[in-house]
């Protein structure tokens, strides 16, 4: 399956655990340097440097691009490092995050409350994730280096459905199925 970015409600309700799914369009960077950065904005009032509203978050630090590529590997980071900010970001606006690993109850249950989606990449294989990436740059909190925010076109990001709004989980599942 295909989408494109900002996600639409109709796209988060068509998405289901398990699905394959290929992204295109803008993406932001952000790990839990910035994620605490961006709730303690929230916390504040104050505006944040990227828009939360139907966007994806990509749990990442690339690597520096080599000359002539845009960017360097480009591997999820462990998503769990996220949790504790996640359900503030999904309440005021976030529909997407790309990661590695499972989530806390607390976040599954805010994907579903706010109607968002958890996507996994697929760790090892960050020199071909880097490839569908077509135009990197930093956008925000540059002294994080390699964990600042940046602004990322894709064409085509390959990863798979987790978590849903309708309470699956592609990891629980999983094992479940495997056990019978």
């Amino acid at each position: 399956m295909e989408i494109s970015t900002p996600l639409s409600a109709k796209d988060i309700a068509g998405l289901k655990a398990g699905d394959r799914v290929y992204i295109s369009g803008t993406i932001f960077t952000a790990r839990d340097a910035a994620h605490k950065r961006l709730v303690e904005l929230i916390k504040k009032g104050e505006e944040l440097p990227i828009p939360l509203k139907e966007q994806v978050i990509y749990y990442v630090g690339p690597a520096p691009a080599r000359p002539g590529k845009v960017i360097g590997s480009a591997g999820p980071t462990t998503s769990y490092r996220m949790d504790p900010y996640t359900p503030v970001l999904l309440e005021n606006g976030l529909k997407g995050m790309i990661g590695k690993g499972g989530r806390s109850t607390e976040v599954k249950e805010a994907i579903s409350k706010y109607k968002g989606v958890y996507f996994a990449a697929v760790g090892g294989a960050a020199a071909l994730i880097a490839n569908s990436i077509k135009k990197a740059e930093i956008v925000a909190y540059p002294e994080l280096g390699p964990e600042a925010i940046h602004r990322l076109e894709v064409k085509d990001l390959p990863v798979f459905v987790i978590n849903d709004i309708y309470g699956n989980d592609l990891y629980e599942d999983g094992i479940k199925s495997y056990c019978k």
